[in-house]
């Protein structure tokens, strides 16, 4: 599974056009960012499909398992803070724990966002700070109820624009 990911954001980097990345590092605008994002710790792909309205895949990686993130989010500006904008939006998550650590299981989930973006004038640079609600219902052994609130995830999030 890590190794399909990793493949098709390989392969995604490099379809990308290159006027379109040349276009995106001047401006405080972009269209795709590739990166990291911290708590736990997982891959970040943002893409805006329009405007104001991006999508963004999350892959999470942990001592506990891992968790796939979809996130739809609806960005606006803030006035008198150019590259700033606020985002919010819905997304939904698969969970995969890990026997190991004294559990196992799986789970999906409903998720929210809330967060702040930001992209560096003249640098291929974006950064993020969010955070992520969500509610998990499955089988999820490693806590002690199946169908949970976690108001823990989000992060920092830092990418580098196509």
């Amino acid at each position: 599974m890590k190794k399909i990911l990793f493949i098709a954001i390989v392969f995604f980097s490099l379809n990308t056009n290159e006027a379109n990345a040349q276009k995106n590092v001047s401006s405080q605008n972009y269209t795709t960012a590739l990166g990291v994002k911290f708590y736990p710790g997982a891959i970040s792909l943002k893409h805006f499909v329009n405007g104001k309205n991006a999508i963004e895949g999350l892959a999470y990686f942990w001592n506990h398992g891992s968790r796939i993130t979809g996130l739809y989010e609806i960005h606006g500006d803030i006035n008198n803070a150019a590259g700033l904008k606020w985002y919010v939006g819905p997304g939904a998550h698969v969970s995969f724990y890990n026997t190991k650590y004294g559990g196992g299981g799986s789970a999906i989930g409903l998720d929210g966002v809330l967060g702040l973006d930001y992209k560096f004038k003249g640098a291929p640079i974006n950064m993020s700070i969010d955070w992520q609600p969500s509610f998990e219902f499955g089988n999820n052994y490693y806590y002690d109820n199946y169908n949970r609130f976690a108001g823990n995830w989000g992060g920092f999030a830092i990418r580098y624009v196509f």
